[in-house]
Protein backbone atom coordinates (compact mmCIF):
# COMPACT_ATOMS: atom_id res chain seq x y z
CA UNK A 1 0.00 0.00 0.00
CA UNK A 2 1.41 3.25 -1.05
CA UNK A 3 0.72 6.29 1.48
CA UNK A 4 -0.42 9.56 0.20
CA UNK A 5 -0.19 13.19 1.81
CA UNK A 6 -2.17 15.95 -0.19
CA UNK A 7 -1.11 19.46 0.21
CA UNK A 8 -3.42 22.13 -1.50
CA UNK A 9 -4.90 25.38 -0.35
CA UNK A 10 -8.52 24.54 -2.06
CA UNK A 11 -10.96 21.98 -0.29
CA UNK A 12 -12.03 20.87 -3.96
CA UNK A 13 -8.81 20.00 -5.14
CA UNK A 14 -8.24 18.12 -1.60
CA UNK A 15 -11.22 16.09 -2.15
CA UNK A 16 -10.76 14.99 -6.05
CA UNK A 17 -7.50 14.28 -5.18
CA UNK A 18 -8.64 12.22 -2.02
CA UNK A 19 -11.34 10.48 -3.80
CA UNK A 20 -9.28 9.67 -6.96
CA UNK A 21 -6.18 8.06 -4.48
CA UNK A 22 -8.65 6.19 -2.58
CA UNK A 23 -10.64 4.71 -5.50
CA UNK A 24 -6.99 2.66 -6.22
CA UNK A 25 -6.53 -0.31 -4.23
CA UNK A 26 -2.86 -0.07 -3.69
CA UNK A 27 -3.14 3.78 -2.79
CA UNK A 28 -4.32 5.23 0.44
CA UNK A 29 -4.40 8.99 1.45
CA UNK A 30 -3.65 9.34 5.01
CA UNK A 31 -3.82 13.10 5.54
CA UNK A 32 -4.19 16.35 3.92
CA UNK A 33 -2.74 19.72 4.88
CA UNK A 34 -4.12 23.18 3.33
CA UNK A 35 -0.87 25.06 3.78
CA UNK A 36 2.89 23.99 3.91
CA UNK A 37 4.27 24.74 7.38
CA UNK A 38 0.25 22.08 8.43
CA UNK A 39 1.74 19.74 5.23
CA UNK A 40 5.24 19.03 7.19
CA UNK A 41 3.76 18.88 10.61
CA UNK A 42 1.75 16.52 8.78
CA UNK A 43 4.59 14.67 6.96
CA UNK A 44 6.01 13.93 10.37
CA UNK A 45 2.98 12.67 11.92
CA UNK A 46 2.17 10.11 9.02
CA UNK A 47 5.49 9.81 7.82
CA UNK A 48 4.09 9.50 3.96
CA UNK A 49 5.30 7.50 1.12
CA UNK A 50 4.24 10.56 -1.03
CA UNK A 51 3.78 14.07 -0.65
CA UNK A 52 1.14 15.72 -3.89
CA UNK A 53 2.21 19.17 -2.90
CA UNK A 54 0.78 22.19 -4.43
CA UNK A 55 3.14 25.09 -5.33
CA UNK A 56 1.43 28.45 -4.57
CA UNK A 57 -0.07 28.70 -1.04
CA UNK A 58 -0.53 31.12 1.51
CA UNK A 59 2.07 31.56 4.75
CA UNK A 60 4.99 28.93 3.94
CA UNK A 61 4.35 27.97 0.27
CA UNK A 62 4.79 24.26 -1.52
CA UNK A 63 8.38 25.30 -2.15
CA UNK A 64 9.62 25.76 1.03
CA UNK A 65 7.28 23.20 2.48
CA UNK A 66 8.88 20.78 0.00
CA UNK A 67 13.22 21.29 0.99
CA UNK A 68 11.68 21.05 4.94
CA UNK A 69 10.25 17.71 3.87
CA UNK A 70 13.14 16.54 2.07
CA UNK A 71 15.58 17.35 4.37
CA UNK A 72 14.20 16.20 7.40
CA UNK A 73 15.92 13.10 8.47
CA UNK A 74 12.97 11.22 9.87
CA UNK A 75 11.83 11.52 6.41
CA UNK A 76 14.31 9.74 4.34
CA UNK A 77 11.95 7.72 2.25
CA UNK A 78 9.36 10.45 1.81
CA UNK A 79 9.36 11.50 -2.42
CA UNK A 80 7.79 14.73 -3.01
CA UNK A 81 5.55 15.32 -6.07
CA UNK A 82 4.82 19.17 -7.07
CA UNK A 83 1.94 20.18 -8.63
CA UNK A 84 0.87 23.34 -10.07
CA UNK A 85 -1.29 24.86 -12.55
CA UNK A 86 1.09 27.68 -13.34
CA UNK A 87 3.06 27.29 -16.39
CA UNK A 88 6.21 29.01 -14.72
CA UNK A 89 9.86 27.28 -15.41
CA UNK A 90 11.19 28.34 -12.25
CA UNK A 91 8.69 26.44 -10.06
CA UNK A 92 9.66 23.31 -11.66
CA UNK A 93 13.07 24.27 -11.40
CA UNK A 94 12.98 25.72 -7.27
CA UNK A 95 10.97 22.26 -6.69
CA UNK A 96 14.12 20.18 -7.89
CA UNK A 97 16.67 22.00 -6.28
CA UNK A 98 14.31 21.89 -2.99
CA UNK A 99 14.16 18.46 -3.04
CA UNK A 100 11.13 17.04 -4.98
CA UNK A 101 11.14 13.80 -7.37
CA UNK A 102 11.45 13.56 -11.06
Amino acid sequence: MITVLIVDDQDLVRIGLRTLIDSEDDLTCVGEAADGLAAVAAAREHRPDVVLMDVRMAGVDGLEATRRITAAPELPDTKVIVLTTFEIDEYVFAALRGGASC
